[in-house]
């Protein structure tokens, strides 16, 4: 899971259409996630700590009892070739890259500029496979909603 969604799941209700829609899927969502095994990883605990202090705990208290994925040199080798065949931020690249490293299944996210994006999706999975790994499913919590 990156830190988007974490981010709306924990966020103050928002004016926003959009933001709110998101804000209210990725609640529904957090109510059913019992049916998967949540993973984040550093990177994240890093990101959902900073900012606003009040925001930063609420953050920091969902993600608690999550288990912990390391950002190692393997992750950031990854990531660093996921930079530079996609063009991403290294940041949304190390989101990526723990996934595949770990095995994930999914990566869920909101950020659709760089992680679940159409037309970044190819040269993600294309990098991913020209080192022998798997990508994960990238997903927003809406299209991984089960009844």
């Amino acid at each position: 899971m990156e830190t988007t969604v974490i981010s709306y799941l924990t966020a103050l209700p928002s004016r926003d259409i959009v933001q709110a829609a998101h804000q209210q899927i990725t609640c529904e969502w957090w109510e059913r996630r019992n049916r998967f095994d949540l993973f984040v990883s550093e990177a994240v605990l890093e990101e959902a700590g900073r900012g606003d202090a009040e925001a930063a705990t609420r953050r920091l208290a969902a993600l608690e009892g999550i288990l912990v994925l390391e950002v190692g040199p393997e992750v950031l080798g990854l990531a660093d070739q996921l930079v530079r065949s996609s063009a991403i931020p290294a940041i949304d690249a190390v989101h990526i890259a723990v996934a595949v490293i770990n095995g994930m299944h999914y990566l869920l996210t909101w950020n659709c500029a760089h992680i679940a994006n159409a037309a970044l999706r190819g040269r993600i999975e294309e990098t991913c496979r020209g080192v022998g790994l798997a990508p994960p499913i990238i997903c927003t919590p809406e299209e991984l909603m089960e009844e």
